[in-house]
């Protein structure tokens, strides 16, 4: 059973136009209180408001994503700190009652430097954060390539996290199995564990034998299962990766690949015909697209203030 989806209508859209985000980790909390978590992945407003109507409490800000759609690069450390924080205000801003798990690189440097980053993303509304130890320009979890800072380097910008955030939900992503070996990502999960991290994430497992050892070897703990298509770790639904002792899921680039291909083939139809008029099947309508972001509240703001306006007597 999934956390409480909450409204899935547009006025949870027109009560957050007009609010920060008052999410924090306590949400991500409750809701793996209730179960499993699943959380798909975004990179702007409009991802973000799909998500919440979609009836998902919390969603994950993907680095992957974000460096695609606002940069057109992969993700190979090319988004910086301020650039991520910017666009987790706009996200968390847009749907406040999301609760929104932020990529948070290597930290973007040292103990220093995650402090920073834990702040910025406390003030733009983020509930949570993914802290990794690669070795900076980090790489995609699934990609080739990966190596990882010793442990204790690592592990100090956990402390730091920690000891310095207000309620963000901290996850500790290690990267130590491609890079070293899945003793030594166990290992490091198990040391990030007690300092008091909420999660761990032993990224990039092969195989259901793996993770299985990584829950049977850190019992008592939220763990993370990353689940990407034609990734390295097989796909697997929330019930079944519950049943191996994973309860907090992210899905970071279903919307992503989604989205991605169906614009390619509109584009393909477009420029095959020249207009989509018949083929108005790829596309969501005008009306549905205006209630995804609030023009009804909009126009009603803007009739408060038209200057040929009656005042009421």
């Amino acid at each position: 059973m999934l956390c409480d989806r909450g409204p899935r209508a547009a006025r949870h859209i027109a009560e957050g136009a007009r609010s920060l985000s008052g999410m924090n980790g306590d949400r991500v909390r409750a809701c793996l209180g209730e179960g499993p978590v699943l959380m798909p992945g975004g990179w702007d407003a409009v991802s973000a408001r799909l998500t919440h109507e979609a009836g998902f409490p919390v969603a994950f800000l993907s680095g992957y994503a974000t460096s695609a759609t606002l940069l057109g690069l992969p993700d190979f450390g090319y988004v910086t700190q301020t650039e991520m924080a910017e666009v987790a205000r706009r996200v968390c801003r847009s749907a406040p009652g999301l609760a929104v798990i932020v990529d948070g690189d290597t930290g973007y440097g040292n103990p220093l430097n995650t402090i920073r980053t834990v702040e910025l993303y406390e003030q733009a509304g983020a509930a949570g954060i993914f802290l990794e130890d690669q070795v900076f320009p980090k790489k995609c979890g699934h990609m080739a390539g990966k190596k990882v800072v010793d442990r204790d380097d690592w592990l100090a910008k956990l402390r730091a996290a920690l000891d310095h955030r207000d309620r963000l939900f901290v996850t500790a992503r290690t990267d130590a199995r491609a890079a070293i070996g899945l003793d030594e990502g166990i290992e490091r999960a198990r040391a990030a564990a007690d300092l008091g991290v909420d999660a761990i994430f032993v990224e990039a497992p092969e195989s259901i034998a793996e993770l299985e050892r990584i829950a049977d070897a850190t019992p008592g703990l939220v763990r993370v299962a990353n689940m990407i298509e034609a990734g390295k770790t097989p796909l697997l639904t929330p019930a079944e990766l519950h049943d191996l002792g994973f309860d907090l899921i992210v899905s970071p680039l279903s919307n992503l690949y989604s989205a991605a291909r169906a614009m390619a083939h509109t584009l393909e139809v477009l420029q095959a015909h020249g207009t989509l008029r018949d083929h108005l099947d790829l596309l969501t309508t005008f009306d549905d697209f205006n209630r995804v972001v609030d023009l009804d509240h909009h126009y009603a703001v803007e009739d408060r203030y038209r200057e040929d306006r009656e005042d009421p007597v």
